[in-house]
């Protein structure tokens, strides 16, 4: 085996993900083994999700891959860290890729990875196999998109590949590698329908600042249509799910490309009902009647603030006015609208929330999910806050999820602040539909004033806690 290619996250050792269960197939590693097997590599995949660590430790020492490659992201990182841990027990050159390990690169490596993979894996991994395989890790300094410590331990990144000009041109995901029944089983069981995921286009030409643009850098590329609609009707054909995940950053950022796509699949006669994330500016009522006609039962939209003024701050180039009527359109036509809201944005005031709520009352979207806005580095946001940045846990124990900021209200302020909008915004909607219970609003209505007491009692204590994350990595 030339490469094993696996990823950590383990769903039956995560309690939060044991409580949703809503797993989707590792598409990035998929995507570089089909790519490796057409260039000739001997390829595995350890798919983690149903399995376990002690599996991962089991195979890696009965088949000593020559080199493990891992996918790394902020869930994965503690589940990564002790991987690459066995594989150097066993004596294992590993490989790390995805958006966690670029701007942590020297610590990684400090901590046992050989190498760091930067941006799209496929073409970077086929050259470096060949290379890790005959030469080792010396002499990597000509192969781009990489990063490693040469022999005085110092970190070399090399210059950035560049990307995959034309993605119809590689080959689909490797499915058949991985137990595919087993996600949609798991789907079946949990919520009544299963679910498949497909990707279109890499990456996002946008500028929210808070957002990580690792992996693809600020790029968007697309598949063709007909590339596109061929794989879900093989999918449906090999599959037959009930239900799609786009997992496209923004499903609908081109309206041409768009409508060929929904020609191509109609073609085929091939309609799955799917959900899709999209933004407010790129959808309109043609957009949306095809979304609708396409079987689009649900579009996600990341309003993340009803400020105009935080919004203006995250350069997310949208406006309240417009993720209204759109959430409104999107209902129109039959589509749930799912809204992502971040507080805690960098200067976010009171009133900054107290607008968010009133937003989400116009807006009344069927469901909306809330974070407290976290620094990821590399990001423009993380640049900007850098100097104040606070973490409790050390490096290896953290991810930039557990990061905060200092001067910022503290966590228990957020605590309540999502307790107050939660319970405002469903109390609203509970008093327009008129048949929810009275003790059901009157328990709504008991949580938001909780909710506001509290936000007001914690509202003078700002983030103290923590130290900032400079602390020298171990030299392993």
């Amino acid at each position: 085996m030339d490469i094993l290619l696996a990823h950590g996250y383990f769903l039956y050792e995560d309690p939060h993900e044991l409580k949703v269960m809503k797993p989707y197939p590792p598409l990035g590693i998929l995507y570089i083994s089909a790519y490796l097997k057409r260039q000739g590599f001997a390829v595995g995949v350890f798919d983690s999700t149903f399995r376990t660590m002690n599996d991962f430790k089991n195979l890696i020492t009965s088949e000593r891959p020559s080199i493990v490659g891992i996918y790394t992201n902020m869930m994965t990182k503690r589940n990564v860290l002790e991987m690459v841990r066995l594989c150097k027990e066993a004596k294992l050159k590993v490989v790390l890729g995805g958006p966690e390990p670029p701007y942590y690169a020297a610590d990684y490596l400090q901590r046992g990875a050989d190498v760091i993979v930067k941006g799209e894996g496929e073409l970077t991994l086929a050259e470096l196999i060949p290379h890790l395989a005959l030469s080792g890790t010396v002499q990597l300094e000509s192969i781009q998109g990489i990063a490693f410590l040469d022999g005085d331990g110092k970190l070399v990144e090399t210059l950035p590949r560049p990307f995959i000009p034309d993605l119809s041109a590689n080959p689909w995901p490797d499915r058949e590698a991985i137990d595919i029944p087993m996600y949609m089983k798991t789907w079946k069981d949990h919520h009544g329908k299963s679910s498949v995921s497909v990707i279109q286009a890499r990456g996002c030409p946008y500028t929210c600042r808070w957002c990580s643009h690792s992996v693809y850098g600020n790029s968007h590329r697309r598949r063709t249509p007909e590339d596109a609609a061929d794989e879900v009707l093989w999918i449906k054909e090999h599959y037959n799910p009930d239900l799609i995940w786009y997992a496209d950053d923004v499903f609908t950022i081109n309206s041409r490309w768009f409508f060929q796509y929904a020609d191509a699949l109609k073609q085929r006669g091939v309609r799955i009902p799917f959900e899709c994330i999209s933004r407010a500016d790129r959808l309109n009522e043609e957009v949306v009647k095809t979304l609708a006609d396409m079987g689009c039962y649900r579009l996600w939209n990341g309003s993340e603030s009803g400020s105009q003024r935080v919004l203006d701050a995250m350069d997310r180039k949208v406006k309240v006015k417009d993720v209204q009527e759109k959430t409104h359109l999107l209902q129109r036509y039959g589509i749930e609208t799912g809204m992502f809201i971040m507080l805690g944005y960098d200067g976010e005031t009171i009133q900054d929330l107290e607008e968010t709520v009133e937003h989400l009352k116009i807006s009344n979207p069927d469901i909306f999910l809330t974070t407290v806005a976290y620094p990821i580095k590399g990001t423009a946001y993380y640049a900007e806050v850098e100097s104040r940045v606070l973490s409790e846990k050390s490096w290896d124990e953290r991810s930039d999820r557990d990061l905060t900021v200092a001067g910022r209200y503290s966590r228990r302020f957020y605590n309540y602040a999502t307790r107050w909008m939660v319970s405002e915004v469903a109390l609203n909607r509970a008093r327009k539909q008129g048949s929810v219970p009275l003790r059901r609003q009157l328990k709504l209505w008991a949580n938001a004033r909780i909710g506001r007491i509290g936000m007001t009692l914690t509202q003078g204590s700002r983030e103290t806690q923590g130290k900032a994350l400079h602390e020298p990595a171990p030299n392993l």
